[in-house]
């Protein structure tokens, strides 16, 4: 499957090695605004030809897959450029930058026959259904909480604290926690209390979010863009607790008892860097003419970006082109 990327920036340097590592995948073309930028990543990332447009990328019909590696602020519009020219999507996260667009994208979608899917690793990795495994076996009883948290130094990067590019630490790492506790707890959720710290850019750069559960469960969930945290997900249970190393890519999962003794542990099977399970999928979907993902449907991506809007609602954030 020849693999078509829109934009060049960080994540195509990160995903680009696992491509190639992947059987019947070929990096086949990389697009820029710019004919300079496209040439450059090309060569840099070895990809076999540059488009200068991102509407030359999808007029060309050896391309069987586009994945959109954009800010998040231009995935609406890119994915829309490629459902016109029925050319299939893995678009990165957050899918799009509110509800209203990724209810649009899935209605296009559907009208035109397209795959489209949210490329949010964790979704896809054989790490979520072990981590469900160990929780649903009952070792640490009555599950009642999980907190999560993903902080990074990333604050320097103009991207993630540009209104217009749809940045903050909700978009950009806080969609691996929302994610996390809704693949883990469900979507029943009650009431989402929350709180803020915004940047002098005026996006968040840090935030508290507590999902409160109809089942009584609650996840409690931060996200920073000012330092580095422990990335842990840890599950609450009236007979220990389960503590997963990094829900950003899982390494491991320990379980305790009430005498914090370790009591079990499983180390994620090898992987040549987690990137591969969307792509995999994608192409497994594709090929039996699927227009989904099993790992990640619209339904879920819309619903995620629902919640995301209504926490950006109680602090009062919208970004400029939702103002227009």
């Amino acid at each position: 499957m020849k693999i078509g990327v829109l934009g060049t920036g960080g994540i195509v340097k990160s995903v680009t090695p696992t491509l190639k590592q992947i059987e019947n995948m070929e990096c086949y073309a990389i697009a820029s605004r710019t004919m300079e930028k496209a040439k450059e990543a090309a060569e840099k990332y070895g990809y076999s030809k540059a488009y200068g447009s991102y509407e030359e990328l999808v007029q060309d019909p050896q391309v069987e897959l586009v994945y959109i590696a954009t800010p998040h602020s231009r995935h609406y519009e890119d994915m829309k450029l490629c459902i016109k020219h029925k050319k299939p999507v893995l678009c990165e996260k957050a899918f799009t930058m509110n509800a209203a667009q990724a209810k649009e994208i899935k209605e296009l979608a559907n009208k035109e026959g397209v795959y489209v899917a949210e490329a949010i690793w964790t979704r896809y990795m054989p790490s979520r259904k072990l981590i469900q495994e160990v929780l649903d076996s009952g070792i640490i009883g009555n599950v009642s909480i999980l907190t999560a948290n993903l902080s990074y130094t990333i604050s320097q990067n103009y991207r993630i604290v540009a209104p217009e590019l749809a940045g903050g630490a909700l978009l950009d790492v806080g969609v691996y926690g929302l994610n996390f506790a809704i693949m883990h707890f469900g979507k029943e959720i009650e009431r989402i209390e929350s709180s803020v710290q915004f940047t002098d850019t005026g996006v968040d750069g840090m935030e508290s979010i507590t999902l409160f559960y109809k089942d009584g469960k609650m996840a409690v969930l931060t996200h920073g863009i000012y330092g580095r945290s422990d990335r842990k997900g840890i599950f609450y249970g009236d007979k220990g607790y389960i503590v997963v190393e990094n829900i950003n890519n899982p390494q491991s999962i320990s379980v305790f008892d009430q005498e914090d003794k370790l009591i079990k542990r499983i180390d994620v099977p090898a992987q040549i860097s987690g990137y591969e399970y969307q792509f995999t999928e994608c192409m497994d979907r594709i090929t039996k003419n699927e227009t989904e993902s099993s790992s990640m449907p619209l339904d879920d991506s819309i619903y995620v970006m629902e919640v995301a809007d209504s926490i950006r609602k109680q602090w009062g954030l919208t970004y400029p082109q939702e103002k227009e």
